[in-house]
């Protein structure tokens, strides 16, 4: 079905979405009366949203979010059906050694799946570069693919019940996206700037770290990955970037041990005492340290930097709601049925932890504008869309994440891109 991409070279883009539209139909009406032999077991007798339905579903959005760029879609949509095809089968036949966080996905599927999937998606990202005006950078072509599918291929890892077919090309997608925004007139100036502030910034966050996990609020894995994250920010925000980093994190970490008594009494502590892991890093501040990079490589610095703060606030005020809500909230209430819930219960609401967490984004948009990242005037974005990526994030939590579809690590990353989408669109830059 992959070969399909190849036409994406001469289609317009409402052709292409109406193309995947009619295949959407047919999969989810017609194919099951006339090939029910295609569905694996269980499928049909469950939820319609199955792979079938669910692949020209994801090349249909894809073409949406993309109109004007076919090589996008098509590299993705390679990514997908190459990269993850040979995944299944070099997983099932080649012995080799499983992934260490998913024991049901092994090293050679995973290698496969990159390789696989970068060469497929280069050679359709160049494939459809005529149908693209400008034309794109041979380098976005070669690069952008490649880094796709890496990113592709570690999400395809994650120990989630989430459909390959909707995480591989969304992944893929959004690494191609922010790639694209790279102006290679300003990577070598940038260059300059971070080698310059780096041995500061590795020096000045290897101590942090180090603190950090002496301190007990990171594990070892959390301090390596935090050190990487802090220099990444400090050199390309500078040490304003780097404060609003540092802030986000000492109130995720104090509100961690607020009313630890009730929270160890009922079963609902952080693990590990409350130390932060690698993943916990990474889902709360990915999207800011993307964001920070971008804004020392593209036109749109202010864009960036307003999508880091805001990154970073939604991470923060999410914490710091679920925190105080488990301390001290009276009555919880799920967020997609209203009904009174215990307190920790994935997806659900209080009013104290709600008010804390917008308090918390107005603290953290504040700190920003202080220290120069944002003017004044982005103090409504940003605490609009912390509240957003709260909003959804929770409704998520409280119908996908119980039946395995998500876990927290990736609730937590979706709040702080949506909340990073919802304040550049009421900003104006989207």
């Amino acid at each position: 079905m992959g070969a399909f991409a190849l036409a994406l070279r001469w289609l317009t883009w409402w052709q292409a979405a109406l193309l995947a539209a009619a295949a959407l139909l047919f999969n989810l009406f017609v194919l099951p009366r006339l090939a029910a032999h295609l569905y694996r077991p269980g499928e049909l007798a469950g939820s319609t949203w199955s792979g079938i339905v669910l692949y020209p579903m994801s090349v249909l959005v894809l073409a949406l979010l993309f109109p004007t760029r076919p090589d996008i879609v098509g590299a993705a949509w390679a990514v997908l059906a190459v990269g993850d095809g040979m995944a299944t089968l070099a997983g099932t036949t080649i012995r080799s050694s499983r992934i260490p966080w998913n024991r049901d996905k092994s090293v050679a599927g995973t290698l496969a799946f990159f390789v696989s999937g970068a060469l497929a998606g280069v050679f359709l990202a160049w494939w459809c570069r005529p149908n693209v005006t400008p034309t794109p950078d041979l380098w976005f072509s070669i690069a952008g693919p490649a880094a796709a599918a890496l990113v592709a291929a570690f999400v395809e890892t994650l120990p989630t019940r989430l459909d390959d077919n909707v995480s591989v090309p969304v992944s893929a997608a959004a690494v191609l996206w922010a790639l694209s925004l790279v102006r290679t007139d300003l990577v070598e100036p940038a260059m300059a700037v971070v080698g310059q502030a780096l041995p500061l910034a590795c020096f000045t966050n290897v101590i942090v770290a180090w603190l950090g996990y002496r301190a007990r609020t990171v594990n070892l894995a959390g301090a390596i990955t935090g050190a990487i994250i802090g220099i990444a920010i400090a050199v390309t925000t500078g040490w304003a970037g780097w404060a609003l980093l540092m802030a986000t994190f000492l109130a995720a970490s104090i509100t961690s041990r607020l009313g630890l008594r009730r929270k160890t009494l009922l079963g609902i502590h952080e693990e590990r005492g409350g130390r932060r892991g690698a993943g916990n890093a990474l889902a709360n501040t990915g999207v800011a340290v993307v964001a920070s990079l971008l804004s020392v490589v593209t036109d749109s610095r202010d864009m960036a930097l307003l999508g880091f703060v805001t990154a970073l606030a939604a991470g923060g005020s999410d914490t710091v709601a679920s925190e105080i809500g488990k301390a001290w909230g009276n009555k919880t209430y799920l967020v997609s049925t209203f009904r009174r819930v215990p307190p920790g219960t994935s997806g659900a609401m209080s009013l104290e932890g709600t008010a804390a967490g917008i308090v918390g984004a107005c603290v953290l948009a504040g700190i920003a504008i202080a220290v120069g990242l944002v003017p004044g005037v982005a103090l409504f974005p940003v605490v609009f869309g912390a509240t957003v990526g709260s909003l959804v994030e929770s409704l998520l939590g409280a119908t996908l994440e119980a039946p395995g579809i998500l876990n927290n690590d990736m609730l937590n990353f979706m709040n702080t891109a949506i909340a990073a989408s919802a304040a550049l669109l009421v900003a104006g830059f989207a």
